[in-house]
Parts: structure tokens; sequence; C-alpha cells
């Protein structure tokens, strides 16, 4: 039996196996059947997507194979993979389906589960669906018309929104002046409104997504044009998202790079300062620069690493309670706030 699911859910190019459609569709009834038995009741699904042009009928094909198993499923439409993390829980889902391939190209694409608790799913039901697409069985399905439900498209992404703007109601943006590289992406419409709320002066780039344009030349991955952006505009600093936006990095006043080292450097000197910095101890995986180590220590913070993946970030913070971890490529948890990277 093939495995299928990697440290980040299944991500193919779109249309090509396991990404076609039949197999999406056994993917949707698969979960479906594990919920109903472990639970005994018909499982609620939220799902969420990136804007590549290939989610909507990804979308689709999912909300097919659940619905025809017994499942209600809805739609918050295109949000960040953090956005549907939050809305599982919030609004008492039991599981939300993120419909994304991260920084990848436009013909990949990916889907990913998390559950109420922030965490993505369990290998158990990764092997469980592994062997059902094994299986090759079809779902069945409505001969009438079908149409994703996203009628509360807008209020999931306003409440998400909501959500963090009270979660920092204590944070001030204002007189910084601030250039925001969406990547064309999933926080193209999010990200720049929500640093307005917060008095930000907000230059936005990349935030015109068409289907194809995500993460090309942009993004997370492709920091040159928002280093001379930054520049030109004489801005404070920078931020630049992944495709699905949950992972960021920075760019100084002087264009200079901010990667996940430095953005640990810096918020676990500042938790530290605040008393908040649990056991002493950052997360981080075997690609963090040994830089990172050594001014940690210099300060007696503790450096524990994990594989790479922030799944693995997120198992070792939570085994060992401490308050921040993550990633070089700019995956940053702080668990007291959330379990995944926003």
């Amino acid at each position: 039996m093939k495995k299928l699911f990697g440290t980040d859910g299944i991500r193919s190019k779109a249309g090509v196996f396991p990404l076609d459609k039949d197999t999406i569709k056994i993917i949707g009834k698969s979960l479906t059947e594990q919920f109903i038995e472990q639970n005994e009741t018909k499982p609620k699904f939220i799902t969420g997507k990136d804007t590549r042009e290939s989610g909507s009928w990804i979308e689709e094909a999912f909300h097919l194979g659940a619905i025809a198993t017994g499942a209600k499923c809805e739609s918050a439409g295109i949000i960040t993979t953090p956005g549907i993390a939050y809305l599982t829980k919030a609004h008492e889902f039991d599981a939300g389906i993120v419909i994304s391939a991260s920084h990848n190209p436009f013909e990949d694409n990916g889907i990913k589960v998390f559950l109420p608790t922030g965490k993505k799913l369990g290998r158990a039901f990764e092997e469980k669906i592994e062997q059902d697409i094994a299986k090759g069985f079809n779902s069945e399905e409505s001969s009438q018309d079908f149409s994703v439900d996203a009628s509360k498209e807008k209020e999931f992404q306003q409440n998400y929104i909501k959500h963090l703007i009270e979660e920092f109601e204590d944070l001030s943006l204002a007189n910084l002046k601030i250039v925001v590289d969406c990547a064309n992406g999933a926080a193209s419409n999010l990200a720049p409104n929500l640093f307005e709320n917060f008095g930000a002066e907000v230059v936005s780039i990349n935030n015109q997504p068409d289907g194809k344009n995500i993460n090309k030349d942009c993004g997370s991955l492709h920091l040159e044009k928002l280093q001379g952006k930054v520049i030109t505009e004489k801005a404070n600093f920078g931020v630049a998202f992944d495709g699905d936006a949950d992972r960021s990095l920075f760019v100084d006043d002087k264009g200079e790079l901010v990667d996940g080292d430095a953005t640990l450097w810096i918020m676990a000197q500042h938790l530290n300062s605040e008393n908040a910095l649990n056991n002493q101890t950052v997360i981080a995986t075997v690609m963090s620069n040994i830089g990172l180590e050594l001014a940690l220590n210099s300060k007696n913070i503790k450096l524990l690493r994990t594989d790479v993946g922030d799944k693995y970030v997120l198992q070792e913070l939570l085994n060992t309670n401490s308050s921040i971890g993550g990633e070089q490529s700019g995956h940053i948890i702080f668990p007291q706030r959330s379990l995944v990277g926003d």
C-alpha cells in the first residue's frame, strides 16, 4: 500500500492521482465513514482553499464524496490554513479541510485535515484513507445538480478576522508603514485589511490572484520584489506569506531578510523579558542554523531540535509545554495562542 500522506497532507499535480476527482471523492467518503464509526453521528466538515484554479473542483469532489456518505459540508471559500484551523474549533466542526499546496506552483494542490484541537489528522485516519483509496471503491453520487454550500463564506472569513483582532486587542501598528506580499494567495483579501485595522499604513503587493499566479515570483520563496519595495517605499518592514499563509518571512527597513531563525531569536528574547518563555526553551528543527542555538545559549535559553515539519515542532512544543517553536522557513507557532502557525 502506497503512503500518500506526507508531513503536510496529500500533495500532487491537480487532476493526477491522488488528486483526481474520483480519488478525492473516496477521501471524502473514507473520512466521513471513519467519523461515523468513531462518534456514531454524522460529521460536519468545513473546507477552505487558496487561490489555485483547481481549488473549486477539488472542493466540490470532496463535498460530493462526504455528503453522499452522510456528512454535512460547508465552505469558507478562499481563506488561510490557520483560518480553517480556527473555524473548525470555533464553529464546532468535526474536521476542517484545507485545499492548498502551500508554497508550490499553481499546477499543484493538496488536501490536509485539521481536528478541532488544531492538530492535523492522525496517522491511523490517514492509513485508513490510503487503504480505501487502494481498494478503489466509489462514492454514490446524487443525480441532482450539486453545488458547494458557500452560504456562510463571508461570515466565516469575517469571524476569523474578528478573532485575530480580539486576540491581539492591545496591538498597535500606528505610525508604521508595512509592505505586505500576499503571494497572490489566501492572504490577499485578509492580511492588508487586518493590518490596517491595527493602524498600519499598508502597501500591498502580489494581492491580485488569477488562479495561476499564486507563489509565482512572489511570496516567501521569492523575496526580491518585497525587499526592493520596502526600500523604495521607505517602509519600516515587510512581510511575505506563502500561498496558504501559515508561514511568513520578514524584511527589515534596510531590505535585509529576517528568516524564521531570526524571528525565533527575536521573539524568544521578547517572551523571556516578559517572563513568558516556558522552561527557557525554544523548539526548532534540524534545519535551523547553529548560530541560533549559540545565540540562545548566550541568553541561557535551550534549543531543542526536531525533524523537519511543523507537525513535529508542534508535538515537541506540547510535549515540553514550551512557548514558541518554528522553522527557518517561517512556520512559527505560539501554542498558547494557536496550534497552527498563523
